[in-house]
């Protein structure tokens, strides 16, 4: 890749996350003008292989470049800086390549530096001279840690969206479909670490998630969270772990990370009929 200065950082070794927030928005201020003489960030977002619907939806932001990063780094998780220098470099922008690689190179490094600097409490944590702690995490946990309780899926959802979790739970628990559906407000003992077991219920406990989609998901940072978490484990859904599900009209635009996957829509009159046993059949399957 070429490049205005000599480096000793392996760009492509470097993970997308390891760019903070001030050096993406300064990625913006290239990228996010129209231009008809260089290209702009939608040009970005092509090479980055998102689709014309998404690209017209991304028009909406206020740092439409920001918001490509985030979801391209959510779609792609594995993708690195060298990625993105390549991708800007074949856009022949090399006034951003000139001008941020300092500023980019100086992310990488305090990356690596942390990477390779092992936490103060490690040592304390895991002395040979304590005895694990009884883990339990939900209601059904084995106090001794000896079974954890598994669920069949977790449901993403946000508090004003409750009664169709609900509904769901008549309707997948409660009738001979006898799924297990992992419900947080339910679940999940207080006085745990929301996010470091939301984590653990999304990769360890749970095969699928369900996401209910809704204006009030959209605004939610839980909910973003444990989306953008699950699709991290299953880059481009090539495991069919996430299933979204809108069950009433929507104001606001779909959330385009999830634009490639299939809908599972209760507002189509046409398919209410078999709604359940499709989303049940899809909760079912390895």
């Amino acid at each position: 890749m070429a490049s205005c200065s000599e480096t000793s950082v392996d760009f492509y070794q470097i993970p997308l996350v390891a760019l903070n927030h001030s050096v993406r928005k300064k990625l913006g201020l290239y990228l996010n003008p129209s231009s008809t003489v260089a290209e702009d960030w939608t040009n970005i977002a092509e090479r980055m292989e998102f689709s014309y619907l998404e690209i017209k939806n991304y028009e909406t932001c206020q740092n439409p470049t920001l918001k490509i990063l985030e979801d391209w780094q959510a779609r792609c998780p594995d993708t690195s800086v060298g990625k993105l220098l390549s991708i800007i470099e074949a856009a022949e922008r090399m006034d951003i390549i000139c001008d941020l690689k300092p500023v980019i190179e100086a992310d990488c490094i305090k990356y690596l530096k942390k990477q390779k600097d092992p936490p103060v409490q490690v040592p304390e944590v895991h002395s040979s001279i304590r005895t694990p702690e009884p883990y339990s995490i939900t209601m059904l946990d084995d106090p001794r840690g000896h079974s954890p309780e598994m669920f069949d899926a977790f449901i993403c959802y946000c508090q004003s969206d409750f009664d169709f979790v609900y509904e769901m739970i008549k309707e997948l628990e409660q009738t001979s479909h006898k799924l297990k559906l992992c419900v947080f407000d339910r679940d999940v003992l207080p006085g745990t670490c929301v996010w470091t077991i939301t984590s653990e219920l999304i990769e360890m406990r749970c095969r699928k998630m369900v996401v209910i989609i809704s204006d009030d998901y959209l605004d939610s940072e839980a909910c973003d969270f444990q989306t953008k978490f699950a699709l991290s484990l299953s880059p481009g859904a090539r495991t069919k772990r996430l299933i979204p599900v809108v069950y009433k009209p929507m104001k606001k635009p779909f959330p385009s990370i999830l634009r490639f996957l299939t809908i599972c829509d209760y507002n189509r009159p046409c398919t209410q009929a078999w709604f359940w046993s499709r989303l049940a059949k899809a909760l079912s399957l390895p």
